[in-house]
Formats: structure tokens, sequence, C-alpha cells
């Protein structure tokens, strides 16, 4: 079956995040996607399921090396690349894939920026507890801000959010693992995201795994997909509306870049995160 490698929310290849697609010419069990997604060892793998579109959309199933998952952003984008190359001629302007999570679609605007729309979100868990925080992420208690909440959000997959005070703050996070996973069996038990405004009133966020065989995810669509329901529910930029830039990944070396537009209004979320990708390589599964 032909598979390809795709650097997703990246400016250029090599950069972004990677993810291997899978274009199965064969019934193909949960096991062997599960097997194939392993061997591959990327934080997520996907599968198009078949060229036909039933019930309006492409079938995909996406899985960590460990686990199927009901959605992730960057396997949504990368994914959705693949299909407007292989099966669109590169000229679909909409794609939806029907995932574990429901129908998300997939648009493409100037530039080649490939947009999800994420579901409404929820709002969970609050902790006010910074010294448990900042000791799972190895910094002070004094760099996580406390005019704005620690809270699990989510709209399709969870994520707890942290806002720090400093881009410094963001640089030191390390994952104690003891800590952290104390903080997982009291609290939460979902991916660390930690974020500041950077001078240009773009956000700087990285993203702490849990649970999937890696520390730390160099572009995360789904966890930008959190946090922008959870700035507006908080009113951190003052406006109902917001088109802005996040920075991630140059910690890991692998610099990443999303475009987040967002609004509120009436209570309804509206929520889209874009990038685009490069497909890298391709190749026969055997």
């Amino acid at each position: 079956m032909k598979f390809y490698i795709v650097d997703v929310f990246a400016e250029a290849k090599y950069q972004g995040n990677q993810l291997a697609v899978f274009i199965p010419d064969r019934e193909i069990s949960k096991e062997e996607m599960l097997k194939i997604a392993k061997e591959m060892h990327f934080s997520e793998t996907s599968f198009i399921l078949s060229d036909k579109q039933p019930n309006g959309g492409y079938n995909v199933r996406i899985f960590t090396p460990d686990i199927e998952v009901p959605f992730a952003g960057h396997p949504t984008l990368g994914t959705a690349h693949i299909i407007n190359e292989v099966f669109e001629g590169g000229k679909a302007k909409k794609i939806i894939l029907n995932l574990g999570a429901g129908p998300i679609p997939v648009e493409t605007s100037a530039g080649g920026i490939m947009t999800m729309s994420q579901n409404q979100p929820e709002f969970g868990m609050l902790v006010d507890n910074p010294k448990a925080t900042a000791d799972a992420l190895s910094i002070n208690a004094d760099d996580i801000r406390t005019d704005f909440p620690s809270q699990w959000v989510s709209t399709g997959l969870e994520s707890f959010i942290v806002p720090l005070k400093s881009i410094d703050a963001i640089e030191r996070c390390s994952v104690n693992h003891p800590m952290r996973q104390k903080f997982i069996d009291d609290y939460a038990a979902c991916n660390l995201l930690v974020f500041c405004e950077d001078e240009n009133g773009d956000i700087r966020v990285r993203t702490f795994m849990e649970d999937t065989g890696f520390l730390e995810d160099p572009a995360t669509g789904s966890a930008n997909g959190d946090l922008a329901a959870y700035l507006l529910k908080y009113n951190f930029f003052g406006k109902d509306k917001l088109n802005y830039r996040v920075s991630q990944g140059s910690e890991m070396g692998r610099p990443s870049v999303l475009y987040v537009n967002a609004e509120l209004n009436n209570g309804i979320y509206k929520i889209e995160v874009g990038g685009t990708s490069y497909t890298v390589s391709e190749g026969d599964w055997k």
C-alpha cells in the first residue's frame, strides 16, 4: 500500500510535525494499523480507508504508537493535504474527513494554507495549585500567571492549559517525570500546554504529551484549538474575534507555525486552526 511522509504546520520541508499517511489497498484491521503506527513511530499515523466519500467525506482513522485517537490536529491537516494531492488533483477547496470525533471540514485558502474547524469547546477542571503545576514542568510557581486560570479544555482532544508570564519561562520548561505523573494522577490525564504572548502579540506554545511515548509535540493543532477557546472564554486579548499566529517546536529543532482564527458570538465558538504542509517522501509498504 502507498504511504506518504508529510511535514505539517511547516514553513519549509524538515520543519513542523511529521505525519505518516497510508492508503490501504486491501482490508486492514485495527490491530495492523496500530502495528504500522508503532513501526513508523511518529506521534500519529493516519489511514485513508477509501478514495470514495461515504456520508459526504473521506473515512480516516488516526493512531499514535499506542492507541487510536478520535481526533488530532496535525494528522487532520496532513491527511487532507494528501487527499488533495492524490485524489483531488490539488484543486479541492474543501475536504471533509470522517473521524472518530465526527466529520471535520478542512478548507484551503490563499498560499496553500489548510484550515480545519474544531468542535464546540468543553471546559473542565480548574487547578489552583501553581506549585504542583510548576513542579511537573520544572519551573517556579511564580512563573505561572494567576490572573488567568489553569484549566482543562477540549475542542476534540483535551489539553490542560497553563498561562506563563514570560518567554523565558516557556523555554525553561522540562518535564519532571515523577511530578508529571503525580499531576496526572491528581488532576489531569491529558496533554499540558503552556503559552505566553510574545512582543508581537502572537502566541508562543509548547505542548507536553501524556502517555504517547513522546515527551513533547512540535506542533499541536488540536491543543491550539483548545487554547483559542480558552483565550476567548477569558477575554485574554480583550476582544471576541481573534486572528493570531502560533510559534511552536523551536526547542525541539522542528520550528512550526500555526494560524488561528477564532470568534465567540452569543455563546457559540468558531475556531479554525491552519497551516501549510509539505510532502517529503512516498513509498510502498510491503
